[in-house]
This record gives C-alpha cells, structure tokens and sequence, in this order.
C-alpha cells in the first residue's frame, strides 16, 4: 500500500485502539513508538551498512564497548539487540510492558553525550504515560502489544528514506490535531498555513547557502520543517540548514524533537529548549560555560504561531532588550510581545512571519503605540488576512504578519485572501492555487483590485496607524442593483453591459452581434439562441484558437519532463516546474485565470507526486506490481482484516481495462447494462398490475426471492385472468434470465480482475511506459483543455441572468396581477354559501378590486 492508505490505516486502527484515552494524549503514545521505531530500524540499517549480518545482531549488547562506542559515534545513541524495535515483535507473547521500560531506561543512559540537548528525555513523555495504558501489567503488556503491531508495517527498507515515516507523522498529528478541539492549537499549524508561509520566507532566503532558522513557540516543528523543505528546493541541499525550535510544553517539546529528527535533519542542525519564551528568552551562552559561550541568537528567518491573546505578565520588563525600542505588550494580550521577541532575533537582512489574530491590527493602547512604532521604524512589510475557521478548535480571523529589520521600501502590502478558500468538514482550508496567488502577490508586491493593495506609509499615518484590512483592500460582492427605467420599460442597461469589459475586450466585435441598441442607454438581445451565438461568433472561436495553439506542444513538454526522466527528475521542485511552463503559455491570453489553471496542475500533481516517489525507489517494476486489496470486515462480531482481491500498487485496475482489455470491458459492461434493463422490465410489468391484482395473486415486490416464489404460486394456481397470467409468465422470464445472468456476470467479472493482475504483471516496458502516460498526463491536459470553455459558459450565464434580469417589466408585472384578480373574481362569483360565507367572499372581492 501507499503511504496515504498506510497513514489511513493507522488511523482507522489507533481510532478503534484509543478507548477512553483522549486523542490528545493517545498521540504521544502512538508518535513515541514511531519515534523508538524510527531509530531502531535506522541502527540496524547502519549496522548492516557495516557488515553486521542478522546472524550477527544478536551480539550488538552493551558489554560490547567498542560496538557501543561507534554505533553512539556515528548516530548519536545506542539500542541493544534485546530491545530492538524488531525484537519486541520477534518475542511474540514473550513480550511484556517490561521490556519497553527496560529499553527506554537504557536508552537514555547510551546517548552520546555531544547529541545529549537532542535525544535527552526525549521518551519521558512515554515513560511516564505507560501507567495509563493498564491497570495490571497485563492489560499494559496487551495495550502496549497492539500499539507496536499497529504500527509494525511502516516501510523502513530504506528504499523511502524515511519520507514515508514523515508523511504518516505529519498525517497523524494534523488528523489529532482535528479531533483535539481547542487542544490543537498547542502543537500544530495547519499544513496550507505552514506551506504559505513557508512559500514567502523561502523566497527571501532563496538566494543563501547557509541559513538558520527559529521557532520560538515550535508546537510539532512542523511549520519549521516546512520552511526548511521549501528553502531546501532553492538552495540543492538540507544540510546547510540549522534549526532551533523553542517550547513551553514539556511534551510538545519533545514532538518537536522527534519531528526534526525523523526528517532526516542532521543531530548538529537541530538546536532546541524547553522553557517560555517571554519569561526565558533564549540563552546566549551553555549551561556549563557561560562566560566563553555568550553569544546571542539572531537568525535568517522567524516563524512563528503563538497561542492568541495570551495572558502575560510585562511588570518591569521596560529594560527588556526585545520591547525596549517599540513598548510594552498589554498584560491580557501578549500577541506583541510574541512578534518583538521574534523580529529581536532577526538578523538585519533577515525575514519572519507570525501568526496573530485580526485584533492587533487596530487594537489601541499599548498595542497602537507599538504598531506605530513598528511602521514608523519601517518594519512591517506584509499583511495578510486568512479565511476564518482555518484554524482547529478556533473561528478566530487571523493574519500572517510579515517583517523585516531592514527593508528598501516604507510602504506596507496588504492581501485580504480571505474569500480564497475551499471548505473541508467544519474547517475552510487554502487550496494550492490560493497559497500560490498570495505567494506571487507578496513576491511581486503588486496592488490587485479586491485583492491586494501596497499602501504608502501617508497613507496609514491619515489612519491613525490602524492596520485593519477593509479600510485598504476592498474585497467584498457587489450589492445587486436594478436599473429603474429597465425595470419600467424593459431594455438591458448599457452600464450593466460595461461590468463584463474583460470579455468585450476579449471579444471585440461579439458585443454587436449580440445585441441592438435602443438608445444610447439601454440596448436588446438580437439573437435567439444565445448560447448558440456566443460559440459560433469568430472572436470566440479565435480565442480558443489561440489558448489551443499556446498548448500545442505542451503533452510533449509534459512527456519531456514526466516520462523521459521519471526515474532521475526532483519531485519536490518539479511541480514550479510545471506551473511556470503553463503561465508562460497562458501569457497574452485573456480570462483564463491562471491560477485556477494551477489548481487543476496541483490536484493532478497529488497522484503523480506519489507514483514517482514509488517509481524513484523501487524502481520500474514497482508499475508492474499488484498488492492484496486489504479490508476490514466483521467476523463472529470482531472486525478483521481480509484479502479481497487485488490493486495495482502503481496503475489502477480500470486503467488497464480501459486502455488493453477493452472488449472483456465492453462485453461485462453489456451484461450488466442488461441486467439493469431486466430490472426496470420487470418493475414497468409488475406496475402494470393493480394493487388488488398483486394482493390477489400473492405478488409482493418487498423482496426480489418472495416475487419469484410468489410469481410461481401464481402461475401454477392458474385461477387468475388470461392477462395477469401473461405478465406473470413474462415477470417470470425476466427472473429466470436475471438469475443466470447474474451468475455470468460474476464469473465474468472474477475473470477479468484476474486477467487484469495478470496483464499488469506482465506489461512490456512500452505498454507500462504507455500507461503511465495515460495515468499522469492525460488528465492534466483534460482539465487545462476545458479551461476556455468554463470561461465561455460562465460568461453566457451571466449574460443570461443579465437579459432574464429586465424581461419582464413592472408593467407588464402589474398587468399580470390585474389578469389574475379578474379571474379569481369571476370564480368567486360562482361559490355559493351561507350568509356569513358570503361577507366573507364579498370582503374578498373589495380587496381584489383595490377598495
């Protein structure tokens, strides 16, 4: 399996494991043993670089002092044949709670003391959290059994490096984090969130060999892993990369260390500390040398999200080198002292990025003064307001502040991206092309209408330095209007026309051809089929012309970079790759919106992303491989897991039907069309009988068996009438050809999934090659090929709303309504009824006349 269904898997079973712990707290149990695991399986994976055999393993114990010596040397700790990861799954029922303790005890006594600050009671979180697996050792032994088979099938062969390990992490920690609530906020970053960000900080960096960055409230160090991912892209490699991370949670602390490590970032990278950030801000010097260690941290990059309008306490803190330039942050709300703590630590050609709620954005007091002493002293570069409910267990509206210590410019850029989202449960999350529009925005630094606005520092001055977003950037709808006259007299408002300037630029003469002016005002529709005119006009057809010519070479770009390199090309770079081809073709174009054609790129880029990683690692063959299609079904009232059938490990099974076994397709499809037909027969038969009909001959269509049973009582009763007799005889044909026809239709089908394994296992390298083509670039180029023509419906339907829009005037309205009174009056003219029913209609009639 994949690593998304892996990561779906250990999901579904933790869910059904958990019981009655919190998923909060289930989550360091379950992270902890993925963490032990992850370096287990890196020690033998060392080992065995080494010449350390399997026959051998056994031998690796901690009497062995140089084996200890150099393994600590070279990975930073030590883990004994005994309490291996692989050993506690060898030992089978053997294993007891015991072991884990005894392991995690003698792991933290073998750490080599220069990688002491990174592994140092890295598992105390676990150690202490066992107790609550059970009350007995036994209900522990069983808890603590189940957690590590659970997670016993997480490919550690190498192949991966450990980027699946990493996926099924992050996965796990964002799918807890939206089941914690509130709690979530302690530990993650929303991963859209953490890309944007990453996106804008990278670009700053993009041009360094050597950078350090630093998150001072770092939760599960995702947000920085991603920065270092997306600046890796930029500068060709990850080891020049340094990390510190600070956090106040003594077990969150811990998943960020865990995190760093797993990513494969090197022990001497990774700098981190548990403590508070404002009580303790980050020590300048070693514990153990102060006096030769002092050295302040300033750092290439920033990033924070700190917890929202948090309470703290700025009493003689007015010498505090970070607030002493800019003021002191309110005692309810350190949401400031959060972002003068970070840009303290800027280098002063550095950059950071915060996450903060839309209150310090106009909030006066204490907080004002320091906004206008941050725009005064040139600091603030970029605002940008998100949508709301992107956050777990928070609607609160929040910003992405971005700052500098030395910029060229004293303007500020404000983005409102706060209607670009997509909605996922009860949370809206950034798609791929609205990361990216704010991303180019910021790079740019350009004004777009409803959008984004670069605002001059006069400009914020005239208000009073108040930073909220509307008072900038205007990105609310149109109010509908209507035009009076229209209304009146009919006709289609010429100003109402002048809204839709882009498609008359677009297509020059359409406009004319389409509608006959009126007077110089008002204009009408001069064609029938508007649709219909809109297509065939050549200014249309022109336009699809062009946008198809732009694209004419594009599948063989795609083949070029896609096919041609599969096994060699960057993955993580090359989906700028792609996009930047297809702006480039998209420039001189009109209407199309290019991001929206990056959307389409990134929703394909999903599955090929995973297929090259797959084909990068295991190599060509890995197309050729079929897995068992595993699912989970009850049995004596247990869930259990059970083969059914089989799915390509690369290329699904209705690929290869569609493209090499198409007449078995066709003629399955023909037999299950068929019975589709047998059905709706046999329900227009059975409808032709009456209610008594069916009720008199026993024919009940609750249950396909009981019509069968009952249509053949019925028939061999032969009492009924000639034609129910007939219907019966022919509902029972159809039953007779659906049973055997069903039973076809299952072999047929068993048949085909075997033929399919066996083609996919047996394709040439041209016909997997030839496939894999049909899988990646074929549905990119069909979502980019129906781009003009999305664009042209939506322009005719909002022509059609804007004609249908003044069709019918209050005139004729008013007409209508008269029409409608005289009918009804002459109708109530023929009721009769007693003599207040008559008053009544009487009233009525007044009413309907206008009295």
């Amino acid at each position: 399996m994949n690593k998304q269904q892996l990561a779906s898997k250990i999901w579904e079973s933790a869910n059904k494991m958990r019981s009655k712990i919190e998923a909060n707290e289930y989550k360091d149990y379950i992270l902890g043993f993925i963490f032990y695991k992850f370096l287990s399986d890196k020690e033998v994976k060392y080992l065995k670089a080494n010449d350390w055999t399997d026959e051998y393993l056994p031998y690796v114990t901690e009497e062995d002092a140089e084996t200890v010596e150099n393994v600590q040397k070279n990975i930073g700790y030590f883990i004994a044949y005994e309490n291996l990861f692989s050993t506690w799954i060898a030992k089978g029922s053997d294993f007891s709670a015991s072991d884990v303790n005894d392991a995690l005890s003698a792991f933290s006594r073998l750490i080599n003391p220069s990688h002491k600050k990174v592994f140092d009671n890295i598992f105390q979180t676990l150690e202490t959290g066992l107790s609550k697996l059970g009350e007995t050792s036994g209900a522990r032994t069983k808890a603590i059994r189940d957690l590590i088979y659970l997670i016993k099938d997480i490919p550690m062969d190498g192949k991966q490096d450990y980027d699946v390990l990493g996926f099924i992490y992050e996965y796990l920690i964002s799918n807890f984090a939206a089941n914690a609530g509130k709690k979530a906020g302690e530990f993650y970053t929303p991963h859209e969130v953490s890309l944007l960000i990453s996106e804008i900080v990278a670009n700053h960096l993009k041009d360094r060999t050597k950078i350090e960055i630093y998150d001072p409230t770092s939760g599960s160090g995702s947000l920085l892993i991603n920065i270092g991912t997306c600046a890796a892209r930029y500068m060709g490699s990850e080891d020049h990369i340094k990390y510190y991370a600070q956090e106040l949670k003594e077990n969150t602390y811990n998943l960020t260390r865990m995190n760093l490590v797993m990513r494969g970032i090197l022990p001497d990278n990774i700098v981190t500390r548990c403590g508070d950030t404002l009580e303790d801000d980050w020590p300048y010097f070693e514990d153990n040398d102060p006096q030769n260690t002092y050295e302040p941290l300033y750092v290439d990059a920033v990033v924070s999200n700190p917890p929202y309008s948090q309470a703290w306490n700025p009493t003689d803190r007015e010498a505090d080198p970070r607030y002493a330039r800019f003021g002191l942050a309110p005692k309810g709300k350190a949401d400031y002292a959060f972002l003068l703590h970070d840009l303290f630590h800027l280098k002063s050609d550095g950059i950071m990025a915060i996450v903060l709620p839309h209150g310090v954005l106009f909030r006066g007091g204490e907080e004002g003064t320091i906004r206008k002493n941050l725009i005064e002293q040139n600091h603030i570069d970029a605002i940008i307001g998100l949508p709301a409910n992107i956050f777990f267990g928070t609607g609160i509206p929040t910003i992405i502040m971005v700052l500098k210590q030395r910029r060229d410019t004293t303007d500020v850029l404000i983005v409102d991206a706060s209607k670009g989202f997509a909605k996922q449960g009860k949370n809206n999350v950034l798609r791929a092309c609205d990361i990216k529009k704010i991303a180019d925005v910021v790079r740019s630094r350009v004004t777009v209408d409803k959008f984004s606005k670069v605002v001059s520092r006069d400009e914020i001055r005239a208000n009073d330095y108040n930073l909220n977003i509307p008072r900038y950037v205007d990105s609310s709808e149109k109010a509908e209007s209507w035009d009076i006259y229209a209304s009146m007299f009919g006709g289609i408002p010429e100003s109402e026309l002048r809204e839709l300037q882009p498609y008359w630029d677009a297509f020059p003469q359409l406009k004319q051809a389409l509608f006959v002016s009126d007077n110089p005002a008002y204009c009408h529709l001069a064609v029938e089929d508007l649709k219909a005119a809109v297509f065939a006009h050549p200014d249309v057809s022109s336009f699809i012309a062009q946008y198809r010519q732009a694209f004419a070479t594009f599948e063989a770009f795609l083949e070029s970079e896609l096919i041609d390199h599969m096994t060699t090309l960057n993955t993580a770079r090359e989906e700028s790759v792609l996009s930047d081809e297809i702006f480039t073709r998209l420039r001189g174009i009109p209407l199309i919106d290019r991001y929206n054609a990056y959307q389409q790129l990134d929703e394909a880029w999903q599955s090929i992303a995973i297929d090259l990683e797959i084909i990068q690692t295991e190599g060509l063959e890995a197309i050729r491989q079929v897995d068992p299609n595993m699912v989970v079904k009850k049995k004596n009232g247990k869930d259990q897991e059970t083969q059914e059938g089989w799915i390509g490990h690369v290329l699904p099974f209705s690929l290869v039907q569609d493209a090499l076994l198409s007449d078995s397709l066709a003629a399955l499809q023909q037999k299950e069309n068929r019975l589709n037909d047998i059905a709706s027969e046999q329900e227009t038969l059975l409808d032709e009988l009456s209610e008594e009909d069916k009720e008199a001959n026993f024919v009940n269509e609750a249950k396909d068996a009981f019509v069968a049973a009952e249509v053949k009582k019925a028939l061999k009763a032969k009492d009924a009438a000639p034609e129910i007799l007939k219907v019966l005889r022919n509902v029972d044909a159809l039953m007779t050809e659906e049973k055997s026809l069903k039973k076809q239709v299952k072999k047929d089908q068993e048949a085909l999934h075997l033929l399919t394994k066996k083609t996919i296992e047996t394709l040439s390298d041209e016909e997997s090659i030839k496939l894999i083509k049909d899988k990646w670039i074929a549905p990119v180029l069909t979502s980019l090929t129906d781009l003009p023509n999305a664009v042209i419906h939506e322009f005719i339907a909002k022509l059609e709303v804007l004609c249908q829009k003044y069709e019918t005037t209050c005139e004729e309205i008013e007409n209508q309504i008269r029409e409608t009174e005289q009918e009804l009056n002459t109708m109530l003219d023929e009721l009769t009824g007693n003599e207040f029913d008559m008053k009544g209609i009487a009233e009525l009639k007044k009413l309907l006349g206008g009295e």
